[in-house]
């Protein structure tokens, strides 16, 4: 792992408060993750580099309060001073209530405080709700 955070992009940010870590994003170059690359669910919408967020967790006692659209923001802007010049995101609205300790469900509203907008759909599902493809513009 240590390697793995050591490239020119490392595999997310961290978001910290008062010092403590209290979330994760993952986001990186679409080119630079293994499992969209070879996956035939959620193919590319076109040949733009873009960059692709594929999950978001917040720490047990810090949701609610603001962190995610706080580490969205940072993890956008991280994007862009990288040469991002789009990034993606696939967020989950399953019908019903899923084990949030073993997944994270993003929500489209989430993505839409920080501009993301729907620009497609993929093949893939949580429960029977297909996953919706987010661009926003850097």
């Amino acid at each position: 792992m240590r390697r793995v955070c050591e490239r020119e992009h490392p595999p997310g940010v961290v978001t910290y408060a008062d010092g403590v870590p209290v979330g994760w994003c993952s986001i990186g170059p679409r080119r630079e993750i293994p499992r969209l690359v070879a996956g035939k669910k959620i193919r590319p919408l076109d040949d733009v580099d873009v960059w692709s967020i594929i999950c978001v967790v917040v720490r047990g006692g810090h949701r609610r309060r603001g962190v995610t659209t706080a580490m969205l923001t940072g993890a956008l802007e991280h994007a862009r001073r990288h040469g991002a010049p789009t990034v993606e995101a696939h967020p989950v609205d399953p019908d019903g209530r899923m084990d949030l300790m073993m997944a994270f469900v993003g929500s489209r509203a989430m993505f839409e405080k920080v501009d993301f907008e729907v620009v497609g759909q993929t093949d893939a599902v949580a429960s029977t709700m297909p996953r919706l493809v987010k661009r926003a513009v850097l």
